[in-house]
């Protein structure tokens, strides 16, 4: 088994890295890929130095089994065919194929079944947010059929990238010390601040963001699902969090709810309010689970189901997700 990265500098290429490792992926060779300017880069895996090549179109890619690709929607699509021209599986984590017919869209604990019909051998990883709620949802979704889903999500500045981590950082010291903060990946301070828009509006005044929820979780879930969101930037660190209403054909207790989290492949259940206890980004940073909490009852309709989910951006939400889909694809003797 020869596996690929494409990406590697990046704040998820680095994850894939660390998620590979403690997993202990079974694999052969690991070939790392990017930029002209990341080329020549060396990082450690297994107790290796590994060098980074430059990405370039040609027969690179001869012989490589899957590459897990994070170098943007650009990249993806301009060497889409040099990756996968031998018959690598390119597991995308980019938005350039999601909403391609002809491409599945994957979460494992959902539809990993579809990552087998994959007639140009990409499989596209989702958008970090719509992978959290399709995750706690599916578990509501398996009592009783979701209509509509209301979510509000409250998302760290790692979806923006480790130079957005960076930049946070370096605005809180510099507000601290009477200092004019750098404002370069946001469009305005985070630090002590939330931004109400992720991505770029679109006609209708949602973001390109909020409607990649709306598209992406109908097409994971094979779901008419509606889904209304409302996406904002806030000043943590690390791991997304989402308040999330939904509607049921059927109304569900809490009870019944927080048992079919308990029981949900890839949740944990941390719903104890008695003794504050509930899910925060600060102490689900680095771990692979969704963590959900807060269940309760909507007091404005009587098949409303409202809870807080929490779970890491870069791991579950991006190299975690595109691994176990292969881990996926190799158990079923699919690759």
């Amino acid at each position: 088994m020869k596996v690929a990265i494409v990406g590697t500098s990046g704040a998820v290429g680095q994850e894939f890295l660390r998620v590979l490792a403690e997993r202990n992926f079974p694999m052969d060779e690991l070939v790392l890929f990017g930029s002209s300017r990341s080329a020549g880069s060396e990082y450690e895996f297994r107790g290796k130095k590994l060098v980074v090549q430059e990405l370039k179109h040609g027969d690179d890619f001869k012989g490589v089994d899957i590459a897990f690709t994070s170098a943007g929607a650009g990249i993806s699509k301009e060497f889409a065919a040099d990756i996968t021209k031998f018959g690598a599986v390119m597991i995308d984590n980019s938005s350039a194929f999601r909403m391609d017919t002809d491409v599945p869209l994957v979460v494992p604990e959902v539809n990993a079944a579809d990552a087998k019909n994959r007639p140009r051998n990409i499989i596209a990883n989702p958008n970090c947010t719509t992978i959290q709620m399709v995750v706690a949802l599916q578990a509501i979704e398996n009592l009783s059929h979701v209509k509509r889903v209301h979510v509000s999500t409250y998302q760290a500045a790692s979806g923006a990238g480790a130079a957005a981590m960076d930049e946070l950082e370096l605005q809180y010291r510099q507000v601290l010390n009477g200092e004019t903060p750098t404002v370069s990946k946001f469009a305005y301070q985070l630090a002590y601040n939330l931004i109400p828009q992720i991505d770029v509006f679109t006609d209708n005044g949602y973001t390109k963001e909020e409607m990649k929820m709306y598209h992406e979780t109908r097409k994971i879930m094979h779901s008419d699902i509606e889904v209304s969101a409302m996406c904002v930037r806030v000043p943590s660190l690390r791991a997304h969090s989402e308040a999330i209403w939904a509607e049921t054909e059927r109304p569900i207790s809490v009870e019944e709810a927080q048992a079919a989290f308990a029981k949900a492949t890839g949740v944990i259940l941390q719903d104890n309010p008695a003794q504050k206890e509930y899910p925060m980004p600060l102490f689900v940073a680095g771990k692979d689970p969704v963590y959900v909490g807060r269940v309760k009852k909507d007091l404005a309709n009587p098949n409303g189901i409202f809870f807080w989910t929490v779970s890491d951006q870069i791991k579950k939400g991006a190299a975690l997700n595109a691994v176990q889909i292969a881990e996926y694809l190799i158990a079923e003797g699919n690759i």
